[in-house]
């Protein structure tokens, strides 16, 4: 899989694990930046992940920062991007199976870069579930259009 992460300052050594995480497991990953731990604005990232990956250049993205909300806030105003904040096992899938997210968002006060792994390899190995779930994210496609 095609993967595009991002961080700002407060996610950059997890965003070291991450990458060498999801390249033993295999993924192409394309590093968007933060490439230090000088302070920097979250919401630059945000945008250039999810514009990737809205893109069609990947198919998913990684975003961290302090607590998440912040990208994950940026990252869902880009038209197409699902982010979601995870911070456990069922975030992980119910945000893949429900929402069909695109985008997963940890906050690195709160995820450690072991757990954060696990939810990683859970919320990629994940797929959406069809019926209400799939009519609920076609609503979430048709709101962006207002």
């Amino acid at each position: 899989m095609k993967i595009a992460i991002g961080c700002d300052h407060g996610g950059f050594e997890h965003k070291l694990e991450l990458i060498k995480f999801l390249k033993k497991a295999g993924h192409t990953v394309k590093d968007l930046g933060s490439f230090n731990k000088e302070s920097s604005d979250y919401l630059i990232f945000a945008y250039k992940v999810s514009k990737a990956v809205a893109s069609g250049r990947f198919t998913r993205g990684v975003l961290i920062c302090k607590t998440g909300v912040g990208m994950a806030v940026s990252a869902n105003k880009v038209k197409g991007i699902r982010a979601a904040v995870v911070h456990n096992i069922k975030t992980a899938i119910y945000c893949r199976e429900h929402n069909d997210s695109n985008v997963i968002v940890f906050g690195s006060m709160f995820i450690r870069p072991k757990k954060a792994k696990k939810l990683l390899r859970v919320w990629l190995r994940t797929r959406t579930l069809g019926g209400r779930h799939r009519r609920r994210v076609n609503q979430i496609k048709n709101m962006e259009g207002c």
